[in-house]
């Protein structure tokens, strides 16, 4: 079976896998705020004192709606809107302070989006220095932020420089107009290389481009100029991305059709020129849509075996306990997950009311802990291996029989307890990973749930 095949073969809706189960596949039934309390409670007393805790913080608000997003976002150009919310925010922080017997120490901290830098350098001080008030730094804490190039400014560079983070994350995607103007997301390499200079000389060690394949009018000439403006700027670490073509569960993708994006065969030879440029331009690829720089940390985790993927992505940093804060966050004990409601007005209301803002999560079982545990091997480390007891689990073995098919298309290698993803596997991982996924194989929904994997 040829490579096109191949690729049309496993062009089918796939989770991204930065949890198992994935967020479609929670028990719903099997959970509920006591246990929730109880699960941090636990992770923390087990984890705080040595690896720390991470915090991950949604800031839901942008001005305009880039219509490729699949973020839970909220489009306002009212920036009154920026104080009660950070004010729910730190209402929340005090909710998960009140379960800890110690102050957390803080080894990540993440903002993400909406788009952060909508809110003021001054509203960005006062959430930072709020959730920072009551807890203690890791020895190797990490602070990072996304930001949107067209108004990003010096002052919020300086700003959150000074209160400790030192990686910038922006939102590139491509610079083709005839893209930006489809996606309703415009700025010029001007503006890119304007911030990425000045966050340099603000002090950030690193930068991360996202760019994304498969945009409605992207062309194999329009991403490789893109990709060669990029290889000319030199961010530390590139995000590339699939595009995720969900309009129904993103309106905003209605503002154009399946006709303007790129077919299959188109999307799949627009992701090998990508790769290739991106490799030949010196970046090392990382895991699955990351390449990054030989001097960057994810490149020294997956030469050291401690890359790691959760709710925010790769990560060089490991912890047992990430919190999630705000508006739709996800938050994870390692043997739990919850999501927090996802419309601002309700969460304001349920923290204003001295409630845990929670819509939904899951207690994991000791299957779904087994197979978290192979998903994120493969993920991380592009192999697994199992002893006699894993294979004995029926949900386990049922996943390796499936497998078998796979290594049959040359995308694995297995032996007798050992499974390793081949050059050419690993375009395939989300793929790879679903064989395994024994809740998505025994609850698939009628509704299609997740992007294509391609």
């Amino acid at each position: 079976m040829n490579t096109t095949t191949l690729t049309e073969k496993y062009h089918v809706a796939a989770p991204r896998y930065t949890s198992y189960p994935t967020v479609p596949y929670w028990d719903e039934e099997g959970f509920d705020a006591k246990k929730w309390s109880k699960a941090v409670v636990n992770a923390f007393n087990e984890s705080n004192l040595d690896e720390g805790i991470s915090l991950y913080v949604h800031l839901p608000f942008c001005e305009d709606l880039c219509t490729y997003c699949g973020c839970n976002t909220r489009i306002t150009k009212n920036h009154n809107v920026e104080k009660p919310y950070i004010d729910a925010l730190l209402k929340e922080w005090q909710l998960y302070l009140g379960l800890f017997k110690s102050k957390p120490l803080i080894k990540e901290l993440h903002l993400g989006g909406g788009t952060p830098t909508f809110f003021s350098p001054r509203n960005l001080d006062f959430l930072i220095r709020g959730l920072l008030e009551n807890a203690q730094l890791h020895k190797d804490a990490e602070f990072s932020f996304e930001a949107h190039p067209g108004n990003t400014t010096e002052a919020h560079l300086f700003t959150l420089s000074r209160l400790g983070f030192k990686r910038l994350s922006l939102g590139i995607q491509d610079f083709d107009p005839k893209v930006q103007l489809a996606i309703n997301r415009v700025q010029t390499v001007e503006q890119v290389d304007d911030i990425t200079q000045l966050a340099r000389q603000n002090g950030y060690h690193s930068v991360n481009y996202d760019l994304i394949y498969g945009l409605p009018n992207q062309t194999r000439s329009g991403l490789c100029e893109t990709i060669e403006e990029v290889l000319q700027l030199r961010p530390d670490r590139i995000a590339f991305y699939s595009y995720a073509h969900v309009p129904w569960i993103k309106p905003g993708q209605r503002r154009y059709t399946e006709a303007d994006l790129p077919s299959s065969e188109s999307k799949q030879e627009l992701y090998n020129i990508g790769r290739k440029l991106l490799k030949e331009g010196g970046y090392v690829e990382i895991g699955m849509d990351h390449f990054t720089l030989s001097t960057d940390s994810l490149y020294e985790a997956e030469q050291t075996g401690t890359l790691h993927r959760n709710f925010m992505g790769y990560t060089h940093q490991y912890s047992k306990l990430m919190i999630g804060l705000g508006v739709s966050s996800i938050s994870d004990t390692w043997n739990a997950f919850a999501q927090n409601v996802k419309t601002v007005e309700t969460y304001m209301e349920m923290v204003n009311n001295g409630e845990f803002p929670l819509l939904k999560g899951h207690i994991l079982n000791e299957t779904d802990l087994l197979i978290r545990k192979h998903i994120l091997n493969i993920m991380c480390k592009g192999r697994t291996s199992w002893t006699v007891l894993d294979a004995e689990n029926d949900a386990f073995a049922e996943g390796l029989n499936r497998m078998r098919w796979l290594a049959q298309d040359g995308l694995v290698f297995m032996s007798a307890h050992e499974l390793q993803v081949t050059a050419f596997g690993k375009r395939f991982l989300r793929n790879i990973c679903m064989t395994l996924d024994v809740r998505l194989w025994e609850k698939q929904s009628e509704t299609q749930q997740f992007s294509l994997a391609d």
